[in-house]
């Protein structure tokens, strides 16, 4: 059975520091609700009210835009080993490119990776246990380089040319990018 907190306790932090991934999923009154996988060291608890993720460059934006736009953001992880979970964090997102406020005040907490894009927060709302019955048990194998691969290869200019081609607008049409 579900179990509502009003924030994260050491127990629940603990549970989100053994995750190799995580899943963002994020909307705004209208269009369409976007969910996006997560991986790498990109997570981090700053406060029990409060987490950070550093995103990395990817073929859309959608989080970022429905921040801007004062959306609503949900993080969820799964325990996919013997002890079954569900771990979901309701808040607002607020995103911050480099050079910006929430930049400058949380990426020293990153290892900055190959194409991070910007910092997303989650302002914490409330916080949703469940019992994960039904998520199947797997094993990981490793976690997957191509995106930093990819983005190492390429100059902070072309970084850039790409995230002004294909992260500037979301998918419906909001934006998504801004300068810092």
């Amino acid at each position: 059975m579900a179990k509502f907190y009003e924030a994260l306790d050491d127990k629940l932090i603990a549970f989100i520091e053994a995750q190799p991934m995580f899943f963002v999923a994020s909307a705004v009154a209208d269009g369409r609700v976007n969910i996006s996988p997560k991986g790498l060291d990109s997570f981090r608890v700053l406060s029990p009210r409060k987490v950070a993720y550093l995103d990395i460059t990817g073929s859309g934006n959608e989080t970022a835009a429905h921040a801007q736009a004062g959306g609503r953001a949900t993080i969820m992880f799964c325990s996919y080993t013997r002890n079954p979970l569900v771990l979901r964090l309701y808040g607002h997102a607020q995103a911050g490119p480099p050079g910006g406020a929430l930049w400058r005040e949380y990426a020293e907490r990153f290892e900055i990776l190959p194409g991070a894009r910007q910092i997303l927060t989650l302002d914490i709302d409330s916080v949703q246990t469940a019992c994960g019955f039904g998520v199947p048990l797997m094993t990981l194998q490793r976690p997957r380089s191509t995106l930093t691969d990819h983005w190492e290869t390429k100059t902070e200019a072309e970084r850039e040319e790409y995230r002004r081609k294909k992260n500037k607008v979301s998918i419906d049409g909001l934006p998504s990018w801004s300068e810092a």
